[in-house]
């Protein structure tokens, strides 16, 4: 008798840390998302990037994590782990977001107040299962894959790379995963550059500031990925598969150059690697639409920063230790809160943008008191799931499922 169960290794406390800090960039960038028509910009422009950047994240882990066990570990030991991992809070989220669903009912829109009961539930059903909804059963709006909390189409696309890896990506060499690489790479600068390799159908979309656009695609960025038209299926698969497939690349190529003199087996370190790697990700977070609307300089950053700077970050984390206990406890506090902010914070996004459209003459004080609100209630959710929530569910999930399962 073999016991399913494999006790966690240690983690990159630098990449836990700098999940937090994507986690926070995101939510700063939906709350002025919501002033991008007042402002005539957006402040945190390619905040959305951070979604990619995850991505990235979640293959080195997955390959760090799981790659060298499988010799002790079945397919379906991996999927509980994984549904251990991520499923409480997909749970909470979705709960959290039905909660909050009748106060997010933006001006002009009316879908929330015309929503029969019974499609309400059945999208918290399916939110719970974490199954996607068609335009059928969109009950907001905004054509997402689920109206109750927007972030969890990125949690599906998370899902099915996971069913990749463990049906096919873990069996494949290094030299196939280059492959894959380059061939995926190229997807994303379909996107970015606009080439177009495909021609979609038009699809009408709600933007978050109230306006319909008609997308055939994307052209020089990859925003989208959250509604079930074949051109965002599309969006949504091109932004996962190359970082996904990278950060599985990375955590193989570092475990073969592991050494004595080199126990991270990552080229890339520097002394306070968490403070410059975070700057780093805020700056490329931050950097205004170049040209100021869609175009091939913007599109040509976005590819720079999916294909290049985002592994070498991951890298550099990945290298790089915290000397001092003040970095070790903020990142493991970052790291901590990183994955329930970003699932849950959403919900408090969408009553945002039913406030602001109402009271964009109010004074700047007041703006900045409500979103500073918004910021810190979301915050202060995320902590309380996670250490109310999340962490105890997990340990009782392990101790009774995962731990005492024995296979032959």
């Amino acid at each position: 008798m073999q016991n399913t169960y494999l006790e966690s290794k240690p983690r990159y406390e630098i990449l836990d840390g700098l999940r937090g800090v994507a986690a926070l960039m995101v939510v700063i960038f939906h709350l002025f998302e919501t002033y991008n028509a007042r402002i005539g910009t957006q402040i945190i422009n390619h905040g959305y990037l951070a979604v990619d950047f995850f991505f990235v994240l979640s293959g080195f882990v997955i390959g760090y994590a799981y790659d060298d066990r499988w010799d002790k570990m079945t397919t379906w030991g991996f999927f509980k782990r994984r549904l251990v991992r991520l499923h409480p809070m997909v749970i909470a989220g979705t709960l959290i977001g039905a909660c909050l669903f009748f106060l997010g009912d933006k001006p002009g829109l009316n879908v929330i107040g015309e929503c029969p009961g019974w499609k309400f539930a059945l999208c918290v059903v399916m939110g719970l299962l974490m199954l996607p909804c068609g335009k059928g059963l969109d009950i907001r709006g905004f054509s997402e894959t689920s109206s109750l909390n927007g972030p969890s189409w990125t949690l599906m696309y998370e899902y099915i790379g996971n069913i990749l890896y463990a049906f096919i990506l873990r069996r494949l060499p290094k030299y196939a995963l280059v492959i894959l690489c380059v061939v995926c790479a190229v997807f994303t600068l379909d996107l970015t550059l606009g080439i177009g390799i495909f021609q979609f159908p038009p699809a009408e979309m709600v933007q978050p500031d109230g306006s319909i656009s008609y997308s055939t695609g994307a052209h020089y960025n990859v925003i989208g990925g959250w509604s079930l038209t074949p051109d965002q299926i599309y969006i949504g698969a091109t932004r996962l598969m190359y970082p996904f497939l990278c950060g599985l690349l990375i955590s193989r190529i570092l475990r073969a150059g592991i050494k004595d003199s080199n126990p991270s087996g990552s080229p890339l370190h520097a002394r306070g690697g968490f403070w410059w790697c975070s700057l780093i990700l805020v700056a490329v977070f931050s950097i205004p639409q170049l040209g100021g609307k869609p175009c091939i300089a913007d599109g040509i950053y976005q590819a720079i920063a999916i294909l290049l700077l985002f592994p070498i970050v991951v890298m550099l984390g990945a290298g790089s230790r915290t000397t001092d206990e003040r970095s070790t406890r903020i990142c493991k506090f970052l790291g901590d809160l990183s994955f329930p902010l970003y699932i849950t914070h959403y919900p408090l996004v969408y009553i945002q943008m039913a406030w602001a459209p109402d009271h964009f003459e109010s004074p700047l004080w007041m703006q900045i008191v409500f979103n500073a609100g918004i910021m810190l209630l979301a915050v202060f959710i995320a902590w309380a799931c996670f250490k109310l929530y999340d962490a105890p569910v997990r340990l009782w999930l392990t101790e009774h499922w995962l731990k005492r399962n024995r296979i032959r």
